[in-house]
C-alpha cells in the first residue's frame, strides 16, 4: 500500500479519535488526554495509539485501561465516521511525553530565574 495512504489514514484516525475522546462519557478517561502519536500497520490491521495526560503518568495509565475497554466502541465509531473498508484494531499505549516536556519547561524556567537573580 502506498505510503501516502497510510499517512492520510493515520492523520484521519488521530483527528477523529481526538474528537471521540471528547465525547466519551467514561469518568475513568481523563478530560485532558492527548493523542501524542498514531502508528498504523502497513496493511491497516492495527493502529497503535500513544496517549498522554497532563495530570501525570498515573492518570494516563488509568485512562489507557479504560480506553482498552472502550476500544470496540471507538473502532466502530471510527469505521462509521471515516468510511474505511478495513478499520484497524486499536491498541492504546501510555506515553509520558507531555509530563516530561512540562518537567523540562520547569527546569528551563528555574534556570532562567537563577541566572537573573545572579546578575
Amino acid at each position: 500500500m502506498a505510503g501516502y495512504k497510510i499517512n492520510r489514514v493515520t492523520s484521519d484516525i488521530k483527528i477523529t479519535l481526538s474528537e471521540l475522546l471528547r465525547e466519551v462519557k467514561d469518568p475513568r478517561i481523563s478530560k485532558l488526554l492527548s493523542i501524542v502519536k498514531v502508528d498504523v500497520s502497513g496493511d491497516l490491521s492495527y493502529a497503535t495509539v500513544y496517549v498522554s495526560a497532563i495530570e501525570g503518568f498515573e492518570t494516563t495509565v488509568s485512562s489507557v485501561k479504560a480506553l482498552k475497554g472502550a476500544a470496540g466502541f471507538l473502532r466502530r465509531e471510527l469505521g462509521a465516521r471515516l468510511k474505511l473498508r478495513k478499520v484497524p484494531e486499536l491498541r492504546f499505549v501510555a506515553d509520558d511525553s507531555i509530563e516530561q516536556s512540562a518537567n523540562i519547561s520547569r527546569i528551563i524556567e528555574n534556570f532562567k530565574e537563577e541566572n537573573t537573580n545572579e546578575e
